[in-house]
């Protein structure tokens, strides 16, 4: 994917990513996309947003010119200081298996998919059906209709390297605004010698 290709100039990886799942969602290829499917983006693109970021996230980059509709630049520009944040970032696999140990007190190494169910349709954020559904399909063992949970973690191995790409244009960033202000510190050494 290329600046010509789109019409909107892309700095870096990370950013070079971010549109290209975009695009997926721009069925006019006019760099817009309907703002319900801001939550689908940032899923693919590997973050675990809660429905309030994702509304807040649609308030913050919905075009004034054509509501109900963000651009592509104005959702980079926001995403991208989100990702450099850590924002949405999902839990690692280390943090997810302490929370199911927690949901296992015996530690029988599974859940049943009635318990399961219950917690992820009622507790926190609930899952819709669609959402349940899609879980099940990954998550139940089809010979026990358990949940094994190591192996549903496994299944769920988040992709960090966006995180990854989002810290090291934060750092780029950091590198040239220090770069930026060094000719000023020399500038004003040298007139103070004068």
């Amino acid at each position: 994917m290329t600046a010509q290709e789109i019409g909107v100039q892309l700095k870096n990886d990370l950013e070079i990513r971010i549109a290209k799942v975009f695009s997926v969602f721009d069925v006019h290829s006019d760099n817009f996309i309907d703002t319900r499917n801001i939550g689908n983006v940032l899923r693919i693109l590997g973050c675990a947003p809660t429905e309030k970021e994702v509304h807040e996230i649609m308030l913050a980059t919905e075009s004034a010119e054509e509501p109900g509709e963000t651009h592509l630049s104005k959702f980079i520009a926001h995403i991208t200081k989100l990702l450099m944040d850590e924002a949405m970032k999902p839990a690692s696999s280390d943090e997810i298996l302490d929370a199911f140990k927690v949901l296992d007190p015996e530690n029988k190494l599974y859940l049943t998919k009635e318990y399961f169910g219950k917690l992820m349709s009622e507790d926190g954020e609930p899952f819709n059906e669609e959402e349940m559904a899609d879980m099940w399909a990954v998550a139940i063992d089809p010979i026990t209709d358990n949940i094994p949970y190591e192996f549903y973690i496994n299944q769920l191995k988040h992709k960090t390297d966006l995180y990854d790409m989002a810290y090291q244009v934060k750092d780029q960033i950091a590198r040239a605004e220090k770069d930026r202000r060094r000719p000023d510190r020399m500038r004003s050494r040298t007139h103070f010698a004068n």
